[in-house]
């Protein structure tokens, strides 16, 4: 057959060097690596890529306290049963809006143990603090970022686990809980003011830019007018607060249904059953998830959910402020 060859291309063809074979052989390992990276990397993130489905808040109505603690456990258990706030690992460090809807459910958490311990847990000011309430509170105040020695889902599992010491004593009449108009009160309260600097957070994504009165001078009579700030929320941080938000609303979303049930004598001898329900359905409205969070102009055809989402639970909020003056009266 040399010969054949010999008379169709004039020589006698040689056999591929052995470095262009080890190249190529190169060359398709390294294509086949970016490949399981790429597919493994995708793996990843969209198992990882997820928020805390809702769920109806139900219990018992005969123990004061029950609805309201098993929910604020169901909800730091799901919200820290894969904390990535603290990754410092690739790709899961990218998961930038999970991490802040979780942020925000950690704050509405540490709102309701912190009024838990002040107010709901004991009859007055004066009155030992339950022991496991405060240490509820101490380790949902933790870091939220640290990753090891400790990390933080470890002291938020301490911190649940107080949680259930409190609930048990709480079922077999070890532990108080006082579902009083006043500490209904104090709690909205504390949401008000949570929601009160969420809605400022997405109030400054507009990209009109104007000058406004800092947050630490506004209404106050001895520095008024005195310090302007030209507000700008960077680009890369609007999907943040956006989902800030939504972490900040899911959780109050679902403590106020707990609200619902062990302060229902107060809601229905103030007739503010309908309102207590009208609020848990605002804040239901506050979860959807826009493929892009946009930013457009307040005249634009873009959106900007920011401020769509500042409505919603500017509303919730407003709502919040006329239940306060419904059980004052």
């Amino acid at each position: 057959m040399r010969w054949l060859n010999k008379l169709r291309f004039g020589k006698e063809s040689s056999p591929e060097p052995e470095s262009s074979k080890n190249r190529s052989g190169w060359f398709w390992l390294v294509i086949m690596f970016l490949a399981a990276l790429i597919v493994g990397t995708a793996g990843v993130m969209i198992a990882n890529y997820s928020f805390l489905p809702m769920f109806e808040v139900k219990g018992s109505k005969d123990k004061p306290g029950l609805v309201f603690t098993e929910t604020l456990i169901k909800i730091s258990e799901d919200v820290t049963d894969r904390w990535l706030p603290n990754d410092k690992l690739y790709p899961t460090i990218f998961l930038d809006n999970p991490q802040n809807f979780q942020l925000g459910v950690l704050e509405s958490i540490r709102y309701s143990t912190r009024v838990l311990r002040d107010k709901l847990s004991r009859l007055r000011t004066t009155d030992k603090i339950d022991p496991d309430a405060e240490a509820a509170f101490v380790f949902f105040s933790n870091d939220p970022f640290k990753w090891i020695l400790p990390s933080a889902e470890s002291k938020f599992r301490a911190g649940v686990k107080s949680l259930k010491a409190y609930q048990t004593r709480l079922a077999a009449g070890q532990a108080d809980f006082y579902p009083r108009a006043d500490n209904l009160n104090e709690l909205l309260d504390q949401y008000v003011s949570l929601l009160g600097g969420v809605n400022t957070r997405l109030s400054n994504a507009p990209r009109q830019k104007i000058p406004v009165i800092t947050e630490e001078t506004a209404g106050d009579a001895y520095t008024k007018g005195e310090k302007r700030v030209q507000v700008a929320v960077p680009w890369t941080q609007v999907d943040d607060n956006f989902y800030y938000a939504r972490g900040v609303a899911y959780g109050l979303r679902h403590m106020m249904m707990a609200v619902q049930h062990d302060f229902q004598n107060i809601l229905d001898v103030k007739k503010a059953e309908e309102l207590a329900e009208r609020i848990v359905e605002v804040l239901t409205l506050s979860q959807f998830e826009p493929l892009i969070v946009l930013n457009g102009d307040r005249g634009s055809i873009f959106a900007n959910h920011s401020l769509q989402l500042q409505s919603v639970l500017e509303d919730a909020r407003q709502k919040m402020r006329s239940l306060q003056d419904m059980i004052k009266d």
